[in-house]
């Protein structure tokens, strides 16, 4: 499973750098500010996310199965929260309406904020080093 993890980290990096430089070449003059500035949210959380997942693929303080329930809570709430943003904030460009899929939006981000607090219940349970 760590590789999975560090390969879909890997993946999110590289998609993130290539979103934020295509925004900030090509999107910037067809948007708005408002609408870029929202679309670098979503590339944003996205980066974060990979960097998340390198550490949770490399560390030894996560059991396997917690490993697990993040790497699914962060995939899918990364193409929810990021992608609708994505979606939403290009539409006067692409001329789809993704205002209908935004309700996606928030739970993209609660998926995220419940990988982090499960990463901090299993942080919390690791025994106190005593040296």
């Amino acid at each position: 499973m760590n590789r999975t993890i560090l390969i879909t980290a890997a993946i999110f990096g590289i998609v993130a750098i290539a979103l934020g430089a295509f925004a900030a070449h090509g999107l910037k003059e067809v948007l708005s500010t408002e609408a870029l500035q929202t679309f670098e949210t979503g590339v944003r959380y996205q980066m974060y996310h990979a960097i998340m997942l390198l550490f949770v693929g490399g560390t030894s303080f996560l059991n396997a199965k917690s490993k697990n329930i993040i790497f699914y809570l962060v995939l899918i709430g990364v193409v929810f929260f990021s992608g609708s943003i994505y979606g939403l904030s290009t539409m006067d460009v692409t001329g789809i309406n993704f205002k209908s899929v935004g309700f996606i939006t928030p739970i993209g981000g609660l998926l995220l904020i419940s990988a982090w607090a499960l990463m901090l219940l299993n942080f919390l349970k690791l025994k106190r080093d005593n040296s």
